[in-house]
Parts: C-alpha cells; structure tokens; sequence
C-alpha cells in the first residue's frame, strides 16, 4: 500500500507541470482521475515523435512525451462544454480529496468548476491551480510554457558557455526543468494541504506559479545576486561559487571533475601530479581558488588531457575525488549503479502490451510505491470510473455516450 493509498485526485491539467505532480501522488498511492478533452486529449499525446508501437509494431497516437508523466492513472472523457460533462466533472470532484488544474486564469469557473464554487459543496476540497504567472498581477492572463518561463525566470542567463568564449549564449536546459519544478513544487504543497487537513478538517486553496517556482529554486544563484549585487553569469560547466568543479577535455572525451573542499582539492593534485597548486597560497583554499580561475583551470585543462577519462576515473576515485563521466542516456542507463537500483521498469499497456518507464526515485523502508497502470489510452477507464465513484448504470452511461458529454456520440 502507497502512503497516499485512499487518497482521491481529480487531474484536470495536461502538458507536464500538472501532470508530473499527479503522476508522483500516483505512484504514492493516489487514485488519480485524469479527465481529457475527448477528440484528442492531452497535448503531449501528439507531441512526437517518437511514438508507443502496438503489439504489431506499428505506430500508435501515444508519444514518449505523454508516456513519461501520466503512469498509474485512469483516464476519463469528459466535453466540459457540454452541459452533462460539466456536470459530471464537478460530481467527480466532489468525491475527491484534491483537484489539480493549469486551465488559464479563472478559465473553469464558468463550467461550475472554479475553487468558490466546489469549495461551498465539498470543504474538504484541496484545490490546486498551477499557472504560468499565478492568479493576480499584471501577467496573471498569459499562458506559460516552460522555455519563455526558463527565460524569463533568470535560468537561461545561467546556463551556457561564457561570454567571450566560443559559442557564448544563453541557453535552454535539455529537459523543461521549469515545469518539473513547478510539478515538485506543486507536489508537496499538496501533501502539506492533506497534513494540516488532519488537524483542521478543512481543505484549501493552492496557487502556484511557474514563474514563481522558476525563480524560487534558483538557490544559491539568487543569494549570489541578492547579496552582490550583480547579476551572476554563464559559466558553461563551472560552478560560480566552486573551483575546480567542471567539465574537463581528457585524452579521449570529457569528464566532469567536482572538487568541493580544500582537501579534496589537495588529493586532487596528488592523483593529478600537481601537487605543487596545492601548496601555492593561490590555489589553497576555495576563495583564492575562485579569485584565480582563469590560471587554475589552465594549469588543470593541460594537465587533463595527458589521460584518458577511464583512467582519471579510476585514479581519482582512488583518491576520493568526486568525479563521473559524461554520459548519454544509453550510457547512464548502462550504469552498474543504476542497473542495480533497478530505475528502468515496464508496465502492461492495453495496446503496446508492455510499456517503459522510470521508477519514482524515492524508497521508503515500509510503503511500497504503486506502479499499478501503465499511462491510460485516451478515456480507457470512462465507463469503469463513471460506474464506480458515481453509481452510473449501462442506460445512464449509454445515454451519455449518445448525448456527446463524453465525446463523439457512438454509432
């Protein structure tokens, strides 16, 4: 049993922030409804390739986009344009403990599904709206997407090589962090919610903002800036506030070296045969390490690339030096650690047969995560949740089916 396991979650968001937090309530146990627009359901189910294959072989509608943040939930359809889909999406959410929603600003409230509205029917209700730039302020209207919102947030003036350097610019990181962070974030607001319901029986309204987290997981960048004054800059692979921790040129590639104190700076220099840095007042702490970069990290790059990376991966764990190598993801999920840990996993899957995925990287001693369903085909689970949580029978679901509150009217 998860430790979310009774816990019910209406998922009413699409994309990836919404959907990376209810995929993680999922795996901790949470019954989580997905209710999709019917003739395509969510944007990601169209956002590749590439695409899940059938049994068969053959493409089918499904991206590795949407597959990635929607395991271990049901998926319904519901027209909430219609008045009886609508109608049923707010008695779902009257049988759950939270609903989660990224529609624009107030873009429910007219479909009975606003937080005012559920809250007078169900008190209980944890209700969390995630947005690109929250619900008030002068941007509160516009969409958010990850890139403009890693833009605007500052991280894109963090991230890339240096100016001066070749190739200088600001750059995107490779995942959309910023809708992962805002799908943690809105994570474990929602477990706060559900803790202090206990004590108070009441639930709660959550409004989180994409920019908000964007700029709020900056750490140690903002304290930079907020007590220097100056806006920190791109250092390609370096650390700001660390040297030597960066990626360096070795005989055959690329590794990454992660000196983090004097005396792992010191070992270094043994397992490197530069002990003479070592002893030089501009190397031996980390603050004169940080005034002199630009001679430190050229006496270390000529020095680098004598060696190949097996080899100063081999010597510099010896020394306890914190280093890795520079993998792609075949060669990370190659990993003996991670092979050990297990991280891959597969799930059946309706039309594929077997599906593949990540395990959720936490491991509680006592509950078991749940990897109960492999992410659902577009309304898999319609009937089956209509059944069950609101008692509807074959006519009743047969005449809603006819109606079009569920979709297209079947044949």
């Amino acid at each position: 049993m998860g430790p979310l396991s009774g816990v019910r979650v209406l998922d009413l968001t699409r994309v990836l922030a919404g959907p990376w937090a209810t995929q993680l309530l999922a795996d901790f146990g949470a019954d989580v409804i997905k209710v999709e627009e019917p003739a395509h359901g969510d944007d990601t189910r169209q956002w590749g390739p590439p695409w899940l294959k059938d049994a068969a072989g053959a493409a089918t509608t499904d991206s590795a986009y949407y597959l990635a943040a929607n395991r271990g939930k049901r998926s319904v359809t519901l027209d909430l344009s219609h008045a009886e889909g609508a109608r049923l999406a707010r008695e779902l959410a009257l049988t759950c403990d939270v609903l989660v929603e990224n529609f624009k600003v107030g873009g429910l409230a007219k479909y009975g599904l606003g937080y005012p509205a559920l809250s007078q029917l169900q008190p209980r209700l944890i209700y969390c709206a995630i947005s690109g730039f929250g619900q008030d302020g002068p941007e509160a209207a516009r969409p958010g997407y990850d890139a403009m919102i890693q833009a605007m947030g500052g991280l894109m003036s963090l991230t890339g090589i240096a100016d001066g350097e070749a190739g200088a610019g600001p750059m995107k990181v490779g995942v959309a962090v910023a809708d992962l962070m805002a799908g943690m974030y809105t994570a474990t607001a929602v477990l706060g919610a559900l803790y202090e319901r206990v004590s108070s029986g009441r639930g709660q309204y959550i409004d989180l903002a994409l920019l908000d987290t964007q700029i709020g997981w900056l750490a140690n960048q903002n304290l930079n800036f907020l007590l220097s004054g100056a806006a920190p800059q791109r250092h390609g692979s370096a650390h700001p506030n660390i040297t030597p921790y960066q990626a360096f040129a070795t005989a055959d590639g690329f590794l990454m070296l992660a000196v983090g104190n004097d005396r792992q700076f010191a070992a270094f220099c043994r397992a490197a045969g530069l002990s003479e840095l070592a002893a030089d007042a501009r190397y031996a702490t980390n603050a004169a390490r940080v005034a002199n970069r630009a001679t430190l990290i050229e006496r270390i790059g000529a020095a680098m690339k004598a060696r190949p990376t097996p080899a100063w991966l081999s010597d510099l764990k010896a020394a306890g030096v914190p280093c890795g190598p520079i993998n792609d993801l075949a060669q990370a999920f190659a990993e003996p650690q991670v092979r050990h840990r297990q991280l891959l996993l597969e799930l059946p899957h309706a039309r594929a047969g077997r599906v593949p995925g990540v395990r959720n990287p936490v491991r509680f001693s006592r509950s078991e995560l749940e990897y109960r369903r492999a992410p659902p085909l577009l309304g898999e689970h319609t009937d089956e949740v209509l059944r069950e949580r609101l008692g509807l029978d074959n006519a009743e679901l047969a005449a809603l089916h006819a109606s079009g509150a569920l979709g297209q009217p079947r044949a």
